[in-house]
């Protein structure tokens, strides 16, 4: 699970990074300003739950009796990461109207969190 969880975490922020990059010197004048801030939440709210990802998989190892419950929290950031940043980038890039899966995956950013600080406390 370590090792799933590290890849994933080094790949959202990688492409993160990417998608950050984008919208900072292309999104502005290929896209508008309106997506190039939307690209800017988006990869910004994407690296830290990569980030995170990344801290989960050491306290996997630190702490292997609760990998059920890291599990969870690794399968609510990566569902964070699909709807809140997902859901930004095709606003951008797409034009659709997917405000309404943007809060959902605030909410399992939010759950994650406090399943991995409930993982790590037992």
């Amino acid at each position: 699970m370590e090792r799933l969880f590290f890849s994933l975490g080094a790949l959202m922020a990688g492409l993160a990074v990417m998608a950050g990059a984008y919208g900072a010197h292309g999104g502005e004048t290929a896209l508008g300003l309106d997506q190039a801030r939307l690209i800017s939440k988006a990869a910004r709210y994407q690296m830290y739950h990569g980030l995170a990802l990344l801290a989960l998989a050491w306290a996997c190892s630190q702490w292997p009796a609760q990998i059920r419950l890291f599990q969870v929290s690794g399968g609510l950031f990566l569902l964070g990461i699909l709807c809140f940043s997902g859901s930004l980038y095709l606003m951008a890039f797409t034009g659709a109207k997917l405000g309404y899966v943007t809060p959902f995956g605030g909410l399992a950013f939010i759950a994650a969190w406090l399943v991995m600080a409930i993982a790590s406390w037992r």
